[in-house]
């Protein structure tokens, strides 16, 4: 977390018009080349809600952009929608241009800050480890043990909406998540991230980290489901796993069903 920014400093950086602004080029990129589709917004309920979701496609990852579009256009640029993200994305001067979008990084106090303001926020529990997720693995919900979210929604009192995306993991080929070549550059000590994965993709062909492929102009789907009230459902004192288990079952049945309607990669 920063050391300069409070929480609350970093949530009051979100500027409405800076986003209204450049959400129509946004869109543009969404629905020309993704052919994004986001469906069961009306299951955000009013208030600060947790929406939990997969994340898919790599370095590029397209997610947060194509709930965004959609978001703005169902709920308008007044209704702010926050964006956990890794440490990386605020380095230098990265950092200012993120949070004007409402993006931050991904810390207790700064989920909590935004919650209780009343703001919907996205989160990705299985981050690195889930965006770069090999190819057969591209319809599995996996969170690779994290829990956190749990506990962060309950302390703040707001639902978990759950929300699953299916084509982002077909904007190239992911081999491997490279936690060997992660383990012997010692990543984790560079980037607070221990992989270096290894994908096929246009132009580059096969690549590291770096540089990343273009995008592939693969149809994303993106379908939020219905909000769950933790306490109403497994009462006071919750078991954590109980509840994260629950999550991931409804959502892996979800994204089952997604891909079940999909034809062809890239293609939907």
């Amino acid at each position: 977390m920063s050391a300069e920014l409070t929480p609350e400093e970093m949530l009051a950086e979100r500027d409405p018009g800076y986003v209204a602004t450049l959400i129509p080029l946004l869109r543009l990129a969404m629905k020309v080349w993704f052919r994004s589709e986001v469906r069961g917004l009306e299951n955000v309920p009013d208030g600060g809600a947790l929406l939990v979701a997969n994340h898919s496609g790599g370095m590029l990852a397209m997610d947060v952009p194509v709930i965004a579009v959609d978001f703005f256009s169902h709920f308008g640029a007044d209704r702010p929608l926050y964006c956990l993200g890794h440490d990386i994305m605020f380095t230098g001067p990265a950092g200012p241009f993120f949070r004007r979008w409402g993006f931050l990084p991904a810390h207790k106090e700064n989920a909590q800050a935004l919650l209780e303001a009343g703001g919907v926020t996205i989160v990705f529990p299985g981050g690195d480890y889930d965006v770069i997720r090999p190819w057969h693995k591209r319809h599995v919900i996996d969170f690779n043990g994290r829990t956190g979210y749990v506990r962060t929604a309950l302390d703040a009192g707001v639902p978990i909406v759950p929300a699953v995306s299916i084509g982002g993991h077909e904007a190239q080929l992911f081999l491997t998540r490279g936690e060997m070549i992660g383990r012997l550059l010692r990543l984790d000590k560079v980037i607070r991230s221990g992989y270096f994965p290894l994908s096929i993709g246009f132009p580059f062909g096969l690549t590291g980290a770096f540089p990343p492929n273009i995008p592939l102009p693969t149809k994303i789907v993106t379908q939020v489901l219905e909000p769950i009230d933790i306490e109403a459902e497994f009462g006071p004192d919750p078991d954590i796993a109980e509840v994260d288990a629950e999550v991931r079952r409804r959502m892996q049945e979800a994204l089952d069903g997604l891909a079940r309607k999909r034809r062809f990669p890239v293609l939907g």
